[in-house]
Protein backbone atom coordinates (compact mmCIF):
# COMPACT_ATOMS: atom_id res chain seq x y z
CA UNK A 1 0.00 0.00 0.00
CA UNK A 2 0.95 3.67 0.24
CA UNK A 3 3.36 4.56 3.01
CA UNK A 4 3.71 8.21 3.96
CA UNK A 5 6.99 7.49 5.71
CA UNK A 6 8.57 6.13 2.52
CA UNK A 7 8.31 9.40 0.58
CA UNK A 8 11.42 10.62 -1.16
CA UNK A 9 11.75 14.38 -0.93
CA UNK A 10 10.91 14.76 -4.64
CA UNK A 11 8.09 12.19 -4.77
CA UNK A 12 5.75 13.55 -2.07
CA UNK A 13 3.44 15.22 -4.61
CA UNK A 14 3.05 11.95 -6.56
CA UNK A 15 2.49 9.95 -3.38
CA UNK A 16 -0.09 12.49 -2.15
CA UNK A 17 -1.77 12.18 -5.54
CA UNK A 18 -1.81 8.40 -5.13
CA UNK A 19 -3.18 8.73 -1.59
CA UNK A 20 -5.89 11.11 -2.84
CA UNK A 21 -6.77 8.69 -5.64
CA UNK A 22 -7.02 5.77 -3.21
CA UNK A 23 -9.09 7.75 -0.69
CA UNK A 24 -11.42 8.99 -3.43
CA UNK A 25 -11.97 5.40 -4.61
CA UNK A 26 -12.70 4.20 -1.07
CA UNK A 27 -15.22 7.00 -0.51
CA UNK A 28 -16.85 6.21 -3.85
CA UNK A 29 -17.55 2.57 -2.94
CA UNK A 30 -18.58 3.25 0.67
CA UNK A 31 -22.26 3.53 1.43
CA UNK A 32 -21.73 5.50 4.64
CA UNK A 33 -19.26 8.07 5.97
CA UNK A 34 -15.85 6.54 6.74
CA UNK A 35 -13.87 7.69 9.78
CA UNK A 36 -10.39 9.08 9.07
CA UNK A 37 -8.89 6.28 11.20
CA UNK A 38 -10.48 3.61 9.01
CA UNK A 39 -9.26 5.35 5.86
CA UNK A 40 -5.79 5.77 7.36
CA UNK A 41 -5.57 2.03 8.03
CA UNK A 42 -6.79 1.20 4.52
CA UNK A 43 -4.10 3.27 2.81
CA UNK A 44 -1.50 2.79 5.57
CA UNK A 45 -0.82 6.46 6.26
CA UNK A 46 -1.17 8.67 9.30
CA UNK A 47 -4.68 9.90 10.12
CA UNK A 48 -3.49 13.53 9.85
CA UNK A 49 -2.34 12.86 6.29
CA UNK A 50 -5.81 11.48 5.46
CA UNK A 51 -7.49 14.61 6.86
CA UNK A 52 -5.08 16.92 5.00
CA UNK A 53 -5.45 15.08 1.68
CA UNK A 54 -9.25 14.97 1.96
CA UNK A 55 -9.40 18.66 2.89
CA UNK A 56 -7.34 19.38 -0.25
CA UNK A 57 -9.56 17.09 -2.33
CA UNK A 58 -12.71 18.79 -1.00
CA UNK A 59 -11.28 22.20 -1.98
CA UNK A 60 -10.31 20.93 -5.42
CA UNK A 61 -13.84 19.64 -6.05
CA UNK A 62 -15.33 22.95 -4.91
CA UNK A 63 -12.81 25.07 -6.86
CA UNK A 64 -13.64 23.35 -10.14
CA UNK A 65 -17.39 23.45 -9.52
CA UNK A 66 -17.74 19.67 -9.54
CA UNK A 67 -21.03 17.84 -9.24
CA UNK A 68 -19.58 15.94 -6.29
CA UNK A 69 -18.35 17.05 -2.89
CA UNK A 70 -16.05 15.49 -0.32
CA UNK A 71 -17.37 16.37 3.10
CA UNK A 72 -17.04 15.59 6.77
CA UNK A 73 -20.30 14.21 8.08
CA UNK A 74 -21.40 12.00 10.98
CA UNK A 75 -17.85 11.57 12.29
CA UNK A 76 -16.38 10.54 8.96
CA UNK A 77 -15.72 11.45 5.34
CA UNK A 78 -18.17 11.00 2.50
CA UNK A 79 -18.27 11.51 -1.26
CA UNK A 80 -21.69 12.86 -2.21
CA UNK A 81 -23.50 14.78 -4.91
CA UNK A 82 -23.27 18.57 -4.66
CA UNK A 83 -26.39 20.06 -3.02
CA UNK A 84 -26.92 22.30 -6.07
CA UNK A 85 -27.40 19.20 -8.25
CA UNK A 86 -30.28 17.87 -6.12
CA UNK A 87 -33.07 18.72 -8.62
CA UNK A 88 -31.26 16.86 -11.44
CA UNK A 89 -30.43 13.86 -9.28
CA UNK A 90 -33.98 13.66 -7.94
CA UNK A 91 -35.49 13.84 -11.43
CA UNK A 92 -33.12 11.15 -12.69
CA UNK A 93 -33.73 8.81 -9.75
CA UNK A 94 -37.48 9.19 -9.90
CA UNK A 95 -37.62 8.70 -13.67
CA UNK A 96 -35.50 5.56 -13.27
CA UNK A 97 -37.95 3.91 -10.87
CA UNK A 98 -39.77 2.23 -13.72
CA UNK A 99 -36.80 1.77 -16.03
CA UNK A 100 -35.85 -1.74 -17.09
CA UNK A 101 -34.10 -3.87 -14.50
CA UNK A 102 -30.45 -4.79 -14.99
CA UNK A 103 -29.31 -8.41 -15.06
CA UNK A 104 -27.88 -7.98 -11.54
CA UNK A 105 -31.23 -6.58 -10.34
CA UNK A 106 -33.16 -9.46 -11.90
CA UNK A 107 -30.81 -12.04 -10.35
CA UNK A 108 -31.09 -10.43 -6.93
CA UNK A 109 -34.86 -10.11 -7.21
CA UNK A 110 -35.13 -13.80 -8.14
CA UNK A 111 -32.98 -14.87 -5.19
CA UNK A 112 -35.09 -12.86 -2.76
CA UNK A 113 -38.39 -13.94 -4.34
CA UNK A 114 -37.57 -17.65 -4.07
CA UNK A 115 -35.61 -17.67 -0.79
CA UNK A 116 -37.33 -14.95 1.27
CA UNK A 117 -36.91 -13.88 3.92
CA UNK A 118 -33.21 -13.62 3.16
CA UNK A 119 -30.24 -11.57 4.42
CA UNK A 120 -27.97 -9.60 2.11
CA UNK A 121 -25.14 -12.00 3.04
CA UNK A 122 -27.25 -14.94 1.85
CA UNK A 123 -28.05 -13.12 -1.40
CA UNK A 124 -24.35 -12.39 -1.95
CA UNK A 125 -23.44 -16.03 -1.23
CA UNK A 126 -25.96 -17.30 -3.78
CA UNK A 127 -25.03 -14.73 -6.46
CA UNK A 128 -21.30 -14.95 -5.75
CA UNK A 129 -20.90 -11.16 -5.67
CA UNK A 130 -21.57 -8.31 -3.28
CA UNK A 131 -25.21 -7.33 -3.77
CA UNK A 132 -25.55 -4.43 -1.32
CA UNK A 133 -25.99 -1.74 -3.97
CA UNK A 134 -28.46 -3.82 -5.97
CA UNK A 135 -30.51 -4.61 -2.85
CA UNK A 136 -30.55 -0.92 -1.93
CA UNK A 137 -31.69 0.02 -5.44
CA UNK A 138 -34.47 -2.58 -5.39
CA UNK A 139 -35.66 -1.31 -1.99
CA UNK A 140 -35.65 2.27 -3.36
CA UNK A 141 -37.67 1.09 -6.37
CA UNK A 142 -40.23 -0.45 -4.04
CA UNK A 143 -39.71 -4.03 -5.22
CA UNK A 144 -38.06 -5.25 -2.01
CA UNK A 145 -38.46 -4.26 1.61
CA UNK A 146 -37.05 -5.04 5.02
CA UNK A 147 -39.31 -7.68 6.54
CA UNK A 148 -37.57 -8.26 9.87
CA UNK A 149 -34.32 -9.24 11.50
CA UNK A 150 -32.54 -12.59 11.55
CA UNK A 151 -31.88 -14.10 14.99
CA UNK A 152 -28.23 -14.74 14.10
CA UNK A 153 -25.19 -12.71 15.18
CA UNK A 154 -25.59 -9.00 14.48
CA UNK A 155 -29.29 -9.50 13.75
CA UNK A 156 -28.97 -8.77 10.01
CA UNK A 157 -31.89 -7.32 8.06
CA UNK A 158 -34.15 -9.79 6.28
CA UNK A 159 -35.45 -8.84 2.83
CA UNK A 160 -38.63 -9.86 1.09
CA UNK A 161 -40.67 -8.83 -1.91
CA UNK A 162 -43.38 -6.15 -1.82
CA UNK A 163 -46.91 -5.99 -3.20
CA UNK A 164 -45.48 -3.78 -5.98
CA UNK A 165 -43.22 -6.70 -6.96
CA UNK A 166 -46.30 -8.90 -7.41
CA UNK A 167 -48.07 -6.11 -9.28
CA UNK A 168 -45.16 -5.52 -11.68
CA UNK A 169 -44.91 -9.26 -12.42
CA UNK A 170 -48.71 -9.61 -12.63
CA UNK A 171 -48.71 -12.35 -10.01
CA UNK A 172 -51.63 -12.93 -7.63
CA UNK A 173 -49.26 -14.25 -4.92
CA UNK A 174 -45.77 -15.66 -4.41
CA UNK A 175 -47.16 -19.18 -4.82
CA UNK A 176 -47.74 -18.27 -8.48
CA UNK A 177 -43.98 -17.97 -9.12
CA UNK A 178 -42.87 -20.58 -11.67
CA UNK A 179 -41.29 -23.71 -10.26
CA UNK A 180 -37.49 -23.90 -10.34
CA UNK A 181 -37.46 -27.70 -10.72
CA UNK A 182 -37.50 -27.75 -14.56
CA UNK A 183 -34.56 -25.33 -14.61
CA UNK A 184 -32.31 -27.40 -12.34
CA UNK A 185 -29.60 -29.39 -14.10
CA UNK A 186 -29.11 -33.09 -13.34
CA UNK A 187 -25.87 -32.16 -11.51
CA UNK A 188 -27.76 -29.65 -9.33
CA UNK A 189 -30.32 -32.38 -8.55
CA UNK A 190 -27.50 -34.76 -7.50
CA UNK A 191 -25.87 -32.04 -5.36
CA UNK A 192 -29.22 -31.27 -3.71
CA UNK A 193 -29.89 -35.00 -3.00
CA UNK A 194 -26.38 -35.46 -1.56
CA UNK A 195 -26.67 -32.36 0.67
Amino acid sequence: MIRAGSFDEGSEVTDRTEIARALEALLFVADEPLPAGTLAQAVEVDRRVVDEVLDDLARAYEDRGAGLVVRRVAGGWQLATHPDTAPYVEQFVLSGRHARLTKASLETLAVVAYKQPVTRHQVAAIRGVNSDGVLRALVERGLLEEVGRDDGPGRPVLYGTTPEFLERLALPSLSALPSLAPLLTPQADEDQAAG
